[in-house]
């Protein structure tokens, strides 16, 4: 996918997600989330070249300075992810972060390990992390799943799992608390829509 059109598809997403959104303009030049998406998108691709990791480091403090949002130069994300408010968002080296994931500020996916190990959290597509959840170690958090505001993860949970509490419980999503899927068809990119 060209660099364009993954750019209108975070627009397109972070629309989706963010019922205040009024423009394209508005979210592109005022949404913080996706400034430090981008410049994560940057710094993970010079971070791959091992003569650039300390420059990606230098991005990703300064994205850090500007947004209050921190994402380890080494974190995988997959499309779709969205960021909403974000200050205090931390994201460690070692995480994987699925399709269409969504995070509200303060969480933070972090280690428990001084190890140079898998340390840091998998989030399977489709989940949602409320406001100041923490989700440590290298737990697998499994697709369609949400954690709750202030939740503590220490434990990996299966596909369509609540999670809450500290630490958090995880049980099985009821069928009325499901949302909808989001449908990648969704995300076609029609010029009309970013006018």
């Amino acid at each position: 996918m060209g660099i364009i059109k993954r750019l209108r598809e975070d627009i397109r997403s972070a629309r989706e997600h963010d019922p205040a959104a009024r423009s394209d303009v508005e979210v592109a030049l005022v949404y913080s989330g996706l400034h430090a998406i981008w410049s994560h998108r940057v710094a993970h691709r010079m971070w791959q070249h091992r003569p650039l990791k300390t420059p990606a480091r230098a991005l990703s403090q300064v994205t850090r300075s500007l947004t209050g949002i921190e994402i380890h130069p080494g974190a995988q994300i997959g499309r779709r992810f969205f960021i909403d408010h974000g200050m205090g968002v931390v994201i460690g080296e070692t995480t994987e972060i699925g399709d269409d994931c969504m995070l509200y500020q303060g969480v933070t996916l972090g280690g428990r390990s001084l190890e140079a190990v898998k340390r840091h959290p998998t989030l399977q597509d489709g989940v949602v992390v409320g406001a100041g959840a923490k989700v440590l170690g290298p737990v697998e958090i499994g697709s369609g799943s949400a954690i709750g505001a202030n939740a503590v993860v220490v434990k990996s949970a299966p596909k369509n799992s609540i999670l809450t509490g500290i630490p958090a419980k995880d049980r099985k999503r009821r069928d009325e608390e499901r949302q909808p899927a989001v449908d990648p068809a969704e995300y076609a990119l029609d010029p009309a829509l970013f006018i």
